[in-house]
């Protein structure tokens, strides 16, 4: 038997370790865990270059419960420590078992897959056990040793007669950790962390049906079929996936297995995902996982971190800012990469250059994968855009190096349900919408419906309409205006009247004088007493609205964009409504009102004004219960 001190430079780092090293005292067991996956990665290894004479055999982990005794135990079958080894594993704490392995066998391409630090990691213990006790026997032939703790840094250390392979962490649940007795919580934890750990995880028993027997069939004399029940039996209940999607070559995988995949990441996700991304690098770094797009609301607001970070297939968080740019992640999947530096406790990133390489390695791939299945089936990927439609939008503002490949794949549909990429779009409407200025004028709708009359004024001359109705639209439409060669303009179609949208050499006569437009004026205002609205006369085809109501294009985008919370808008206040209200001179109504007595023009003004207003929605309560009694009256 020996005793001695725990080789730690303070007099006591277990309070540390609970207060600063570990916040989230559920992770005990991930580390627990992850030591027993090592050593039994490490042992596989070994054996595999003939220096551990031995069979590997089933190794599993086995994790179980004593209520009463008030124990939890996490048992491996890996490699196991000598005393010595406990010496210098466990008593100096700031060693790791896992970086002098590593060192050892740097030259071997086939140690890839051994993480962790056994030191750090396994005193992440006294967060939930007030003792810990070690029974392990190594695969050399020593005997096995025993090493008992009570949080304190004094320690013994004994042999003991365990006479299989592997380490058995036993720990002495606290008073004030008791919930960790509990199988629901355990088995919780155990689902978070670890379903997909590489070293099978048994965690107690379950009955299923005995594969060696067939029910019998019996008739009575009445010729009525009896089957007998099933007989079932106990096997270990293996509650992790070993050999995950992710893991395997993509040439491996079928359709089917990557909708598997997703519905076992995601049980209660009741919709398929549109498509998928299979991530698999080794150099600079190594990375593997798998991105799958879901079909999305038009509302940004939702939630983020629903992408899986692991080391090595264990479960290090849902939080990948940082790592996975910002744009995507909106997506789902799993990203596993050994190289992704976290602190000790991997409960947050740390600044790396490696960062910056793979979120860049994440992007780039996810640009390629686009811009393959628009190459491939752009039919197919026209029906997926309004569902795909935020993320690549929302790319194409943040990453300017996604901007220049989604140009040629993101795509701008039309009221006519047909799609353009930006330069189909820019090379069919080059002539007929380039103002007299040189403007190429690109139309949009943000709602089909609502702008309806504006569409039809529009498309009457030939026009395109697009329909850009996403809530970062006026981010990307800016972008797009100063990224281009030319002087591209985006205007939504009620931003003024058409022909003063894409204004043509041929100009309108007003049919009104300068003086009885000097005359008018004042008496529309008076009307309308609405500081809102800016009068504006304007000379348009007689068959036009007498009265249009336009917002303009740069206080309504602005609108938008403070609305969305970008383009340094915020901290302005909020930003006034501000309307255009364009009389039409060649209109017989605006000459009726003009001959009209004070009465009647106020009377023809308010209802030609509420009728502006209706097409724009933006006529309600009060005003539009009188509207509807004036518009009675009328028709009696």
């Amino acid at each position: 038997m020996s005793k001695g001190n725990i080789n730690v430079s303070v007099e006591n780092i277990f309070p540390l370790i609970k207060k600063f090293l570990y916040s989230d005292h559920e992770i005990f067991l991930r580390e627990l865990i992850s030591n027993g996956t090592d050593a039994t990665t490490k042992l596989k290894h070994l054996i595999s270059i003939g220096e551990a004479k031995t069979e590997l055999g089933d190794a599993k982990i086995e994790i179980s419960i004593d209520k009463d005794a008030k124990t939890l135990t996490i048992k491996d079958q890996g490699l196991g420590m000598t005393a010595d080894e406990v010496e210098k594993y466990i008593n100096q704490i700031a060693f790791s078992g896992a970086e002098e392995f590593l060192d050892k066998y740097k030259d071997d391409k086939n140690e890839t897959g051994v993480i962790g630090h056994f030191g750090l990691g396994f005193y992440s213990a006294f967060m939930v056990a007030d003792k810990v006790e070690i029974i392990t026997k190594s695969f050399k032939d020593e005997p096995a040793a025993h090493w008992t703790c009570d949080g304190s840094p004094e320690y013994t250390l004994v042999e003991h007669d365990k006479s299989d392979r592997g380490s058995e962490i036993i720990l002495h649940i606290a008073e004030d950790s008791t919930e960790f007795l509990e199988e629901s919580k355990i088995r919780g934890l155990l689902t978070k962390y670890n379903r997909f750990n590489q070293v099978p995880i048994k965690f107690g028993t379950k009955k299923v049906n005995d594969p060696t027997h067939e029910p019998k069939t019996t008739k009575d004399k009445d010729g009525k079929e009896t089957t007998e029940p099933h007989r079932q039996i106990e096997v270990d209940d293996i509650i992790n996936n070993t050999n995950p999607a992710w893991t395997k070559k993509p040439a491996d995988l079928e359709k089917e297995d990557y909708t598997n995949f997703y519905r076992e990441l995601y049980p209660m996700q009741f919709e398929e995902s549109l498509f998928h991304i299979h991530l698999n690098v080794d150099y600079p770094f190594n990375l593997t996982g798998i991105l799958f797009f879901p079909k999305l609301s038009q509302n940004l607001d939702m939630q983020k971190d629903k992408i899986q970070l692991y080391q090595n297939q264990v479960f290090v968080t849902d939080n990948v800012e940082g790592i996975v740019p910002d744009f995507l992640q909106m997506l789902k999947g799993v990203i596993d990469s050994p190289d992704i530096p976290l602190n000790v406790s991997r409960s947050y990133l740390q600044a790396d250059g490696a960062v910056k390489k793979i979120s860049g390695y994440i992007t780039k791939k996810v640009a390629d994968k686009l811009s393959s299945l628009f190459k491939k089936d752009r039919e197919d990927f026209e029906k997926k855009w309004n569902d795909i439609k935020v993320i690549i939008e929302y790319g194409m503002l943040s990453e300017d190096k996604f901007f220049d490949k989604a140009k040629k794949f993101a795509l701008y549909p039309t009221v006519a349900d047909t799609f353009f990429t930006f330069d189909e779009l820019i090379e069919k409407t080059k002539d007929a919408q380039t103002d007299k200025n040189g403007n190429h004028v690109i139309l949009y709708a943000a709602n089909k419906d609502a702008q309806h009359s504006y569409i039809q004024d529009a498309t009457a001359k030939g026009y395109e309409v697009l329909i850009l109705d996403s809530p970062i639209i006026s981010h990307l439409m800016q972008k797009l205006e100063t990224s281009g060669e030319g002087k591209i303009k985006f205007s939504r179609v009620d931003a003024d009247h058409i022909d003063n949208l894409i204004k043509k050499d041929d100009n309108v006569i007003s049919k009104l004088s300068d003086e009885e437009k000097e005359k008018l004026k004042p008496v529309i205002e008076g009307a309308v007493n609405n500081s809102a609205y800016t009068i504006q006369l304007e000379a348009m085809d007689s068959s036009s609205s007498p009265f249009i109501i336009t917002v303009p294009e740069f206080m309504r985008r602005m609108k938008e964009m403070q609305a969305s919370g970008g383009g340094g808008m915020m901290g302005m206040g909020n930003m006034p409504d501000m309307y255009n209200l364009v009389v039409n001179t060649n209109s017989p109504l605006v000459s009726e009102i003009l001959a009209a007595d004070e009465d009647k023009q106020k009377g023809l003004i308010s209802q030609a004004f509420d009728l502006a207003k209706l097409s724009q929605n933006l006529l309600h309560g009060e005003e539009l219960t009188n509207f509807i009694k004036r518009s009675y009256e009328l028709i009696k």
